[in-house]
């Protein structure tokens, strides 16, 4: 691994999890037999989609949340998201009754803006990008004090993600690889963090899709760039890191071993094999992490592999798509 300095560690990562426990229980991991016998190695699958919310972001939000003053919560919580991280937001402070305003771009999917509805937090319309959003999330903590839950790009929100990594761990003998989908960089920070302090053998890959790649870019460049979104089957994966990124793009750096970018197609047609072959819908973005496996971007063939399935968020328009265009193997 390459050393850099972080703000994360993995006192962090427990202190996390003994805080979000009155909130958040832990999520099973599943072998997949199909996918065992594809890869001629133990896969699991890292069921992220049984919180009450349906997405991982649930964790690291709890976290955060749970750290502020009596001060901070009476002001209320603002956040701004491609739909996940603001369903977390808004879940985790109706259950602890502190106000939630949450800032999304025109382009989240219905389901999500729905689910937010339902959560009772304030939405605002920003724009068309995360970027856009955050912007005015922004403004929102300027003038009237609100407290910014970041998506990604801070330590307790790092955390908070990074219990997934010891609950891995804990539940799969002879682990080996952990595949993560990558976006902002907060769920690869805090699970390859976990898992690589235990046992810095075990190889961390992130997936993004072709499309507004931004970490991906990053990594590229050497530094955070800013790209337009374009859409994507990934939605949940869209957004930038940030150009003044503080925590996220150092730790990937650090933390991953590989990047894999997934075409559309690879990802459509991973959607609808879990659907037929484990009856489960997930997000575009969770199918990337299986879209690694079946288009064997995966060189290594020891060990078990886990494979964080992060959210089930999707619109049943696209699901209907996905299948109408499926050609069951």
């Amino acid at each position: 691994m390459k050393e850099i300095k972080s703000q994360v560690t993995i006192q962090n990562v427990w202190g996390a999890r003994k805080r979000i426990s009155s909130l958040i229980g832990r999520t099973p991991a599943v072998e997949s037999f199909i996918l065992s016998e594809k890869l001629g190695r133990p896969v699991y699958l890292k069921l992220e989609t049984v919180h009450d919310t349906g997405a991982f972001k649930v964790r690291g939000a709890a976290n955060k949340i749970l750290s502020l003053s009596e001060e901070e919560r009476k002001l209320g919580v603002a956040t701004y998201s491609t739909g996940n991280h603001g369903m977390a937001v808004a879940y985790v402070a109706k259950k602890l009754g502190i106000q939630a305003t949450v800032c999304i771009s025109n382009r989240v999917p219905k389901a999500k803006v729905d689910s937010l509805k339902r959560l009772g937090a304030a939405i605002e319309f920003c724009g068309e990008s995360q970027d856009e959003a955050g912007e005015r999330c922004l403004m929102l903590e300027n003038d009237h004090g609100l407290t910014v839950i970041e998506p990604f790009d801070d330590p307790e929100v790092i955390a908070g993600q990074g219990t997934i990594g010891l609950e891995l761990l804990e539940d799969i003998p002879h682990l080996k690889d952990v595949v993560v989908p990558l976006s902002g960089g907060g769920l690869l920070s805090g699970i390859g963090m976990a898992v690589k302090t235990n046992d810095p053998s075990i190889r961390v890959t992130g997936v993004s899709m072709v499309e507004s790649a931004v970490m991906h870019e990053s990594l590229r460049a050497g530094r955070p760039v800013k790209m337009p979104e374009k859409d994507t089957l990934a939605d949940s994966l869209l957004g930038g890191i940030g150009l003044d990124n503080r925590y996220t793009f150092g730790m990937v750096q650090k933390y991953m071993d590989r990047g894999v970018l997934i075409p559309e197609e690879e990802i459509a047609h991973s959607m609808a094999f879990m659907m037929d072959h484990h009856r489960m819908i997930m997000e575009g973005a969770a199918a990337t992490g299986i879209a690694a496996l079946l288009g064997n971007h995966i060189e290594y063939k020891d060990g078990a592999v886990a494979v964080i399935i992060t959210g089930h968020n999707v619109d049943l328009s696209v699901v209907q798509h996905v299948l109408n265009g499926y050609h069951p193997e």
